[in-house]
């Protein structure tokens, strides 16, 4: 039997303001749940440190700007422990570190085939990236990150290919959030197909573009902080972001209000 429920209609009370809510509610799981919250943030922060100290180090740092932009892009996918976190709040169940993905939902077959399409659109980014910065500066070595501010801001060619960047950038951001807004938090709480899950949040995010405008915005500004801040930031703004998105699944998917009490709609199987 296929979950009737599996696929709503988002809800046509959805505002611009509920984004705040969301991330309100996020903060109340921070509070909740805080030693299992920090370390998935400590651990995006190494992650981070890691992944820009290695590009740094093979003379790749022109990929830094690309890696920002990138980490946004599977970021939904690294969250996954912290939707479980909110779920097991919400129901009132112990939380621990692992998400309990063979418990319920699709199970992590059908979240890895999502986590790999964010990954192959990491890559073809990345790629593009590289693509980009070679048509414009050929095959000279990047200068060095001192260098690179005085480059790409301060001349024609660099302002052309920040321009050039960020609109081919935005394109797969967009195309990326629409799948994986809501996707990931479906898969974990219910049983449906990981393209099932990526159609409906394709849908959701049509169904309420300007809210979800506001909430990529947010989703953004709190990336970039906890990025610029040596990765620091992200202790506390990759978690905040994740519990925030679970909340924000709940709300546009399943039409549960941030702070209603009651637990995840209940999981039945397709066939």
């Amino acid at each position: 039997m296929t979950d009737t429920h599996a696929f709503p209609t988002p809800r046509p009370t959805i505002n611009a303001d509920d984004p705040w809510q969301w991330l309100a509610a996020g903060w109340r799981d921070m509070r909740q749940a805080p030693v299992a919250s920090l370390l998935y943030g400590v651990i995006a922060a190494i992650i981070s440190v890691l992944l820009i100290s290695a590009l740094i180090g093979f003379d790749m740092g022109y990929l830094v700007l690309p890696l920002t932009a990138g980490f946004m892009l599977v970021g939904p996918f690294l969250a996954v422990g912290l939707y479980d976190i909110s779920w097991r709040l919400e129901t009132g169940e112990p939380h621990g570190l692992l998400p309990a993905v063979r418990r319920r939902g699709a199970g992590p077959t059908q979240l890895a085939l999502v986590g790999l399409l964010l990954m192959l659109m990491l890559l073809a980014w990345w790629r593009l990236a590289m693509l980009i910065y070679a048509l414009f500066f050929g095959l000279a070595p990047f200068p060095g990150l001192a260098e690179s501010v005085n480059l790409l801001f301060f001349t024609a060619d660099g302002l052309t290919m920040l321009a050039v960047g960020t609109a081919v950038g935005g394109v797969i951001a967009c195309a990326v959030f629409a799948a994986a807004a809501f996707s990931i938090p479906m898969l974990l709480a219910r049983d449906v197909d990981a393209i099932s899950a990526i159609i409906a949040s394709v849908g959701a995010v049509r169904a309420a573009p300007f809210t979800m405008l506001v909430w990529a915005w947010l989703i953004v500004v709190l990336t970039v902080c906890g990025l610029i801040t040596a990765c620091l930031g992200l202790i506390v703004t990759f978690p905040l972001v994740g519990h925030a998105t679970w909340h924000a699944y709940r709300h546009v998917i399943e039409g549960v209000a941030p702070g209603t009490s009651g637990g995840a709609h209940p999981v039945t199987s397709s066939s």
